[in-house]
């Protein structure tokens, strides 16, 4: 017998939720064995918070055609810690204006103009490595790279501007996704004094800070000092967690399969350094770089999902999702569908230079209209500190280390990648 439009999706019977969230936080496969038993889309609770879990490309597609009945939603501590003003709280115009504003820092003209500087800063982290004790934590040198790109070229920041900044947000970002629970000694706790701490901080450096400022007067939308210092903070996160995390994935993931070495080192070195003008552009185009670039985000993407909420019903296949409810698309499940890729669980970027473009199964960094603005950026600093570190090193896996990836906020190994690189 078909089932009827209007039903709802299979529940889990959670009713409060307590048990489901530590269960979400802190196990891999929680999503996994329910989309196994109840199929691509079930609702659960969290915390109190009846949720409904979405998977696979169908879906996703459903989904993109009913924007309208969508807005952005994050839990209440993610939210607070973001803030107030934040572009990540804000739906309607009010988020569209400022995504207008905001994305002028990611044109592509914008890129041009970071790009020197970028590349310099990959230099200092490559000669760092090398010269460092060996072996390395390889995680540890790509947080202060991506973090140093935002915080320097993107906002303009000077060494003193940043000093105290890293540490502050470091604490801020382990809090963002923690246990919602904010006793003294709690992460949650701790980030909300970092979150004071650093708003006060970018308050002081505001007067020097005019990029932003200037991109939303361009844009003909002035803001207050407030609203300035919560997009610089969700510019720092969204230019530092995710591509740190993708950049040590990209390693790793490397250094598991020394095959695709020698196919992308082919490449690789044909790329001149600095790429500036037509070689800059040319980045763009690399096929085997790209490739790997892409099957690196497809196979462990920097965030595992993101959530809308329904202001309207909802249609995803024989379900409607009844207004109000919260959706959760889980990205890493979607571009792990086998009716989309053949062998989802094996990194193969080879996939990526076969066949057409896999649409609404692949969306590493969200769905329309709330694409992370950061993604030309992040693209950009995997090309070029890829491209350096293969021009100048060789790097190898340090054995019997825990490569178990620990997920929130983002993914990295639980070892922190420990490598053995000298200079090639």
């Amino acid at each position: 017998m078909p089932i009827a439009p209007s039903q709802a999706p299979p529940h889990t019977g959670a009713i409060t939720g307590v048990l489901e969230l530590l269960s979400f936080l802190r196990d891999p496969g929680f999503a996994g064995r329910r989309f196994a038993e109840m199929g691509d889309v079930f609702e659960t609770v969290l915390a109190g918070q009846p949720q409904v879990f979405v998977r696979g490309a169908g879906p996703v597609a459903e989904l993109m055609t009913q924007t309208t009945a969508l807005e952005g939603w994050w839990p209440a501590s993610v939210s607070e810690l973001l803030g107030p003003y934040s572009l990540s709280n804000r739906n309607g115009e009010a988020h569209m204006a400022r995504r207008r504003a905001v994305g002028r820092l990611f044109s592509a003209q914008a890129l041009k103009g970071y790009a020197p500087g970028i590349a310099r800063i990959c230099d200092k982290v490559c000669g760092g490595i090398a010269a460092a004790p060996q072996p390395v934590a390889l995680a540890q040198w790509m947080r202060p790279f991506a973090f140093e790109v935002i915080a320097e070229e993107v906002l303009g920041l000077t060494p003193e501007g940043r000093e105290g900044l890293y540490e502050d947000f470091e604490i801020w970002t382990r809090g963002l996704f923690s246990v919602p629970i904010a006793y003294p000694t709690s992460r949650l706790a701790q980030a909300k004094g970092a979150r004071r701490r650093l708003i006060r901080r970018i308050h002081g450096l505001l007067p020097s800070l005019t990029v932003l400022g200037g991109a939303c007067d361009e844009a003909g939308l002035p803001l207050i000092d407030a609203d300035l210092a919560d997009q610089l903070l969700l510019l720092l996160f969204a230019g530092y967690e995710t591509t740190a995390s993708s950049l040590t994935l990209l390693v790793l993931l490397l250094l598991q399969h020394p095959a695709t070495f020698p196919w992308l080192q082919e490449e690789i070195d044909t790329v001149p350094w600095p790429p500036t003008g037509a070689g800059l552009e040319a980045l763009e185009t690399l096929p085997r770089l790209n490739a790997v670039i892409k099957e690196v985000l497809r196979l462990v993407p920097p965030v595992g999902g993101f959530f809308r909420r329904a202001i309207a019903p909802v249609h995803l296949g024989p379900y409607t999702i009844a207004a109000g409810r919260v959706i959760q698309v889980d990205i890493t499940a979607t571009q792990h569908d086998g009716q989309v890729f053949a062998d989802p669980e094996t990194f193969r970027p080879e996939r990526h230079l076969e066949g057409p473009a896999p649409g609404t199964g692949y969306v590493p960094f969200g769905m329309a209209p709330r694409v992370c603005l950061g993604k030309p950026l992040a693209e950009l600093e995997m090309r070029l500190l890829t491209v350096r570190l293969l021009q100048t090193l060789h790097v190898s896996l340090v054995p019997d280390q825990d490569l178990t990836l620990d997920t929130i906020p983002t993914p990295r190994p639980r070892s922190g990648l420990l490598v053995r690189a000298a200079p090639r």
